[in-house]
């Protein structure tokens, strides 16, 4: 039978597809197809057509299967019938059983109500003992000293310098010139620079050299002085009242901190009852303008900027003259990142440098050199270059808190004699600290 079919089935596609090919062709021809396309636009629309039948075929048969599974009204019926015959039944044995005495069954457990339990009574003592608890538990945690940030901020040092110290020291090893020698190799990759760590171990040699009995917690006290005098010596905190305006000009490459130093500055000096004016030289990077601003209103302080791409010297001369005429307390000036090898972007700094020297006596009275003490012994390249350009006068070193390089702070008295001024120890406005060198040491060598 299926033979047939499918012989008959092919017999009507041979007879008349042709004649459906011809009749779609014509269509196609009174619509203005070209004669080369029509034969297979005929084709592929006869194509289109079947699969719509057999999609359409699919959907019906779906569509048949699913009402063939759904349960019969009679089946549903007889479910009914057959709960309501096993409720019969039941009612039947309860009567019987009540004829032969044996009264009626007894509630379930779950129908027996359980008995109200009486709330616990608490001592009057006790109440008040909870109350305190709970009173201390909703106190905030108190907030970290000056102290506790500042070692906060040096724990990935800890970890690298004084860790590594301690575990040099701590084996019962004899302070002898093999111990001294590993104690170099740790403040060299510390990032001390070669000339301070071998001024350091020199000045250690000698101190030793008087010591009768030299144990290892002896040097290690010896080495936290001699780092302690040698930042001493860095420490030179700014003096805003010798002139006014007192203007600084903030430097430094691209990526450092310079716009949030100047910010974070600007609220220190406003909150201390200073009134700052700051200027938004950096007219090249984008957007950086609006960031400056951005900090000035935190700080509730004005900003004094030209369009993007102006003249960075424009900037410090407008700057200056409105410093002058709102008889401001501290002006700071922002510049534009540079390389310190691009020789033209740094001839263009000294143009800056001379402007606010000629609008202001003696301006910049404080050139700060913004540092990444992440970038370690870096820092020290750029701190050379820019301090021969436009004579940088103090350091401020951010990020001291994302790196264990803090040996750079070290190294940047002894090597370039330059103060550092502020070192950044977190991302608050208040992590932005003048560097005090005893604070620092001693939050260095804490131990645990």
């Amino acid at each position: 039978m299926i033979e047939n079919l499918t012989e008959k089935w092919t017999r009507f596609l041979t007879e008349n597809l042709p004649r459906w090919i011809e009749f779609i062709s014509e269509l196609l021809a009174q619509a203005g197809v070209p004669e080369q396309y029509r034969a297979i636009g005929a084709l592929g629309i006869l194509y289109a057509l079947a699969t719509i039948v057999v999609l359409v075929l699919v959907l019906i048969l779906l569509r048949l299967v699913r009402r063939k599974k759904k349960p019969a009204p009679a089946e549903e019926e007889g479910g009914a019938g057959e709960a309501e015959i096993a409720e019969r039944e039941e009612r039947h044995e309860e009567e019987v059983a009540a004829e032969a005495g044996e009264g009626p069954t007894e509630p379930l457990a779950a129908e027996i109500p359980e008995p109200e339990l009486e709330p616990e009574r608490v001592r009057p003592e006790r109440a008040e003992a909870l109350v305190e608890e709970k009173v201390e538990l909703e106190k905030p945690a108190p907030p970290l000293s000056l102290f506790d940030r500042m070692r906060a901020g040096l724990a990935k040092t800890h970890s690298s310098l004084i860790g590594r110290i301690d575990s040099l020291l701590g084996g019962g090893r004899k302070v002898d010139a093999a111990l001294l020698e590993d104690l170099e190799e740790i403040l060299v990759t510390a990032d001390f620079g070669i000339k301070t760590t071998q001024e350091v171990i020199g000045a250690l040699e000698k101190s030793l050299a008087r010591e009768s009995d030299c144990g290892p917690e002896v040097l290690r006290n010896t080495l936290k002085e001699e780092i302690r005098k040698r930042l001493r010596l860095e420490a030179d905190p700014l003096d805003l009242d010798k002139a006014s305006p007192f203007a600084i000009m903030v430097v430094g490459v691209n990526g450092v901190g310079k716009t949030t130093t100047i910010g974070k500055l600007a609220r220190q000096y406003a909150s201390q009852g200073k009134k700052v004016l700051l200027g938004a030289g950096d007219t090249f990077r984008a957007a950086a303008a609006e960031q400056l601003t951005v900090w000035g209103e935190r700080a509730g302080v004005e900003v004094i900027r030209h369009a993007e791409g102006a003249d960075p010297a424009a900037v410090a001369f407008d700057a200056a003259k409105a410093a002058i005429a709102r008889k401001a307390d501290v002006l700071i000036l922002d510049t534009a990142g540079r390389l310190h090898t691009k020789v033209n972007l740094m001839e263009e700094l000294k143009k800056v440098h001379r402007v606010l020297s000629r609008e202001i006596p003696a301006a910049p009275h404080e050139t700060l050199l913004v540092l990444d003490a992440t970038t370690g012994q870096n820092a020290l390249v750029q701190a050379r270059l820019f301090k021969e350009a436009v004579e940088v006068s103090g350091i401020a070193l951010t990020k001291l808190d994302g790196t264990a390089k803090g040996g750079v702070v070290v190294a940047i008295g002894g090597e370039l004699g330059l103060p550092v001024r502020y070192v950044g120890i977190g991302e608050g406005v208040e992590d932005l600290r003048p560097f005090d060198p005893d604070m620092f040491v001693d939050a260095l060598f804490q131990r645990d």
